[in-house]
């Protein structure tokens, strides 16, 4: 018999095993349910089956709209500037004045070449009418010779004195029109150097003005679809805030070094007939085929770099797990991106919810659109 203290009571032996037991049996079932094993994690993602694309394969590249040539207007000479009479986004024409520097110093200079001019025209009339004279008395031998050679000499040298004294009034008339800074394009100002009130040297852009007419869409390109490119590929440009409106492009030049931070070449396109929504600066996007051997091509969002190095999550169907798999790019698009090695047609790649797997993962997978 035990006592049971807290009624007083006394419990039999049997009773007492039997609740031994139960508590034992509890305190087990307890200890299997902490060691159950946890459910695995099943995340749904998108994949995509890899195909081969057909020879000829069309690129989509985003540029911008520059234009063909932009002109640096500057001042030939240097002084304070007191006027300017543009600003970005104002369009000029050939012959407008754009700035305009202190005459002061460029009249004063003037007015002295002019009075140095009039005082060599003076002697020199002088020496003429004195030769003049010289040769008529030595014709009826009232002279030597010499005298007269010596009035032939000093015409001669007075003549050359105006000429010089000529020549530094054209000097300072050039310099004093200098200080009026005029355009001789047409265009729009796509930019503005120094303001008034400031002493510029000469060549010191002003403004700067892109001209009109000729537009170019200005790419860059990866090596890989610049050494695929046909000879002379026509290239369909549209708006990116408007694929409607479009126009056809020729290549004009290309680069012949590559960019030393992102290994792309700067390829300009000329745009034939732009219509008047293309404006300078405007994004556009430029669409051509190209001459190669079938590529594989991925969305973008497909890429993951784990170690520094681009790579894809591969599906293995049989398990439905996925692995990491390095790969090779070849070019850039858009949205989308070619792969040159690393996947064969058949495989399964993730291009969904990539960023938040493992290796090993279980998933739950739907085919994306293409």
């Amino acid at each position: 018999m035990f006592a049971n203290h807290a009624t007083g009571r006394a419990v039999s032996l049997p009773l007492a095993v039997t609740l031994c037991a139960l508590l034992a049996a509890a305190l087990l079932a307890g200890c299997r349910k902490g060691e159950d094993t946890p459910a695995v994690e099943v995340r749904p993602v998108r994949v995509i089956t890899i195909e081969k694309q057909s020879a000829g394969a069309s690129v989509t590249l985003t540029g911008t709209l520059q234009a063909q040539a932009e002109i640096n207007q500057s001042f030939r000479i240097d002084g304070r500037m007191i006027a300017r009479n543009v600003d970005v986004g104002d369009r000029v024409r050939p012959g407008q004045v754009l700035a305009r520097l202190d005459r002061m110093n460029e009249e004063s200079s003037l007015q002295s070449a002019r009075a140095q001019l009039a005082a060599a025209q003076a002697q020199a009339l002088e020496a003429r009418t004195m030769y003049n004279r010289m040769r008529d008395l030595l014709a009826e031998r009232a002279v030597s010779r010499a005298s007269f050679e010596q009035a032939e000499a000093m015409a001669k040298i007075t003549q050359s004195q105006v000429d010089s004294a000529q020549s530094l009034v054209t000097i300072a008339q050039n310099r004093l029109s200098y200080t009026d800074l005029v355009s001789d394009v047409a265009g729009v100002v796509t930019a503005r150097g120094a303001e008034p009130g400031e002493v510029v040297p000469a060549g010191r852009m002003i403004v700067q003005i892109a001209r009109e007419g000729a537009v170019d869409a200005v790419f860059d390109v990866p090596a890989a679809i610049k050494d695929a490119a046909p000879a002379n590929p026509d290239i369909v440009i549209a708006l990116a805030s408007n694929p409607d409106v479009t126009a056809v492009g020729k290549v004009r030049e290309v680069s012949p070094r590559a960019d030393p931070v992102t290994g792309t070449f700067a390829v300009r396109v000329r745009v034939l007939d732009p219509p008047a929504a293309m404006r300078l600066g405007s994004t556009v996007v430029g669409r051509m085929k190209l001459d190669r051997p079938p590529a594989i091509d991925i969305p973008a969002s497909a890429l993951i770099q784990p170690a520094g190095k681009p790579a894809v999550w591969v599906v293995d169907t049989k398990t439905g797990t996925v692995s990491v798999r390095d790969v090779q790019l070849e070019a850039y698009g858009e949205n989308r991106v070619q792969i040159s090695q690393g996947l064969t047609p058949g495989d399964v790649v993730v291009t969904a919810g990539a960023q938040a797997l493992r290796p090993g993962q279980k998933i739950l997978w739907t085919e994306a659109p293409r």
